[in-house]
């Protein structure tokens, strides 16, 4: 008997949740198990990695990073690829990389800003040992600093983001069965990871979230009961989500990324961007840039010259050239 694939991470994790709704996605046999109760000595010692998720294989491999693990994972079921091939699998890559790299902001914004969702969130990971609880809340307000939504107009301009993100999954659920077209693919597992793990789980932004019902059955699981079939919708035209997404990186994502690149380049601790029309200060991270440059490697190297022409020329007509070499 085969053994099973083992998640370790926390059900209120953004990037647990959504390693769990590819795992459900590609059919595979899994459990989920909390890091915190299973030495996480040992699993950080093993994976190079103190973050969740991490991925114990039926190797016995310990994996951490869920977009090169769910390349892995594509590669063992290539029928249901969550990552497709060829220019189309760029696509579903940049925007993934939006809500990976991005809105995790506002899902930290939400939960550690509002009394409520941090004391809700705090408690359920502390296992409702109070003390753990308090230093958990404590490091929210550092999280959301970091990540530059300490101001109010910040604050409110993340939550009018997401609510324009609840709107065209709204639409786009009511055309077509995932958001990319009628097969699912790396996107719905990071909109999911965020609803399940965040805004249709903590309170606050749970209220806003209740107001569509078909992003709450969505994220209730009714379309997790793929059977394999269907196709993306085709690139460049790809679906009215995708579009809506491409157009609030320009000015969001964009300016935030290449500032990061920057700071890093420099060796500098911080960076600043111009976003939501205030000069805002974040914290500098290896792990943004890193995640760029998979995607430059991909359209480099994965791609045949002539798809690599028309990817090149898409990300021209969409004003992302943050995703150019050259950039």
């Amino acid at each position: 008997m085969t053994n099973p694939y083992i998640i370790y991470g926390g059900e209120l994790s953004y990037f647990t949740r959504k390693l769990e709704a590819a795992c459900i996605f590609y059919g595979i046999d899994f459990e989920m198990r909390s890091r915190n109760r299973h030495d996480p000595a040992d699993i950080e010692h093993r994976s190079g990695t103190h973050q969740v998720p991490v991925l114990q294989t039926p190797e016995n491999w310990m994996i951490g990073d869920t977009t090169p693990l769910m390349h892995l994972l594509d590669a063992r079921f290539p029928h249901r690829r969550m990552f497709p091939e060829g220019p189309i699998g760029v696509l579903v890559q940049v925007v993934e990389e939006y809500f990976d790299e991005w809105i995790a902001r506002t899902m930290v914004h939400y939960r550690w800003h509002y009394p409520d969702s941090a004391l809700f969130a705090s408690t359920r990971m502390a296992d409702g040992m109070p003390e753990v609880a308090e230093r958990v809340r404590g490091w929210g307000p550092r999280a959301c600093r970091a990540t530059g939504t300490e101001s109010e107009a910040q604050r409110r301009a993340a939550e009018d983001e997401y609510v324009r993100i609840l709107q065209a999954t709204e639409a786009q659920l009511g055309k077509t069965r995932y958001l990319l077209g009628d097969r699912p693919c790396a996107v719905d597992c990071i909109v999911l990871g965020g609803l399940r793990a965040h805004t249709y789980m903590d309170p606050d932004p749970k209220k806003v979230t209740a107001g569509y019902p078909g992003v709450v059955a969505f994220s209730e699981g009714s379309a997790d009961d793929w059977d394999g079939s269907g196709n993306l919708a085709p690139f460049p035209a790809s679906t009215d989500f995708a579009r809506f997404v491409l157009d609030e990186m320009r000015t969001t994502y964009q300016p935030y990324v290449l500032a990061n690149r920057e700071a890093q380049q420099a060796g500098a601790k911080a960076c600043r961007a111009e976003v939501y029309g205030e000069d805002v200060s974040y914290l500098s991270r290896p792990y943004p840039e890193q995640s760029r440059q998979m995607i430059l490697d991909k359209i480099a190297y994965a791609l045949s010259e002539a798809d690599r022409e028309r990817v090149t020329e898409w990300l021209v007509g969409a004003g992302l050239h943050c995703f150019l070499r050259d950039a």
